[in-house]
């Protein structure tokens, strides 16, 4: 799947074009969802919206596709910062709905 940027102003901010490196093992699409988890914050409107106009997937199916791809050692090499800082993330929410679970009994 290739960018397909939406015409809202919002999204036209996340020029991906320029996050893909030829070098990279990675594919255009994962090099680019990397680059979204990167700089996302930086711009207004909403992320699931723009991972919508961006990607043409669900916010579910994106969030599948990442942890996927997080795992991997071509993402690790390609930007390990980013990509240690979102394992630390999952894990964070993984530990949080853990203890969720067993505080509530379930």
């Amino acid at each position: 799947m290739g960018v397909n940027v939406a015409e809202s102003t919002e999204t036209e901010r996340f020029s991906l074009e320029d996050a893909v490196d030829p070098k990279s093992p990675l594919g255009v699409q994962e090099q680019q969802m990397l680059a979204l988890e990167r700089a996302w914050w930086k711009y207004a409107g909403a992320k699931e919206q723009a991972i919508k106009d961006l990607f043409g997937m669900s916010a579910t199916r994106y969030y599948q596709v990442l942890n996927a791809l997080i795992d991997t050692e071509e993402a690790l090499a390609h930007d390990p910062m980013l990509v240690k800082r979102l394992r630390r993330l999952r894990t964070t929410r993984q530990r949080a709905r853990t203890a969720r679970r067993a505080g509530t009994g379930i």
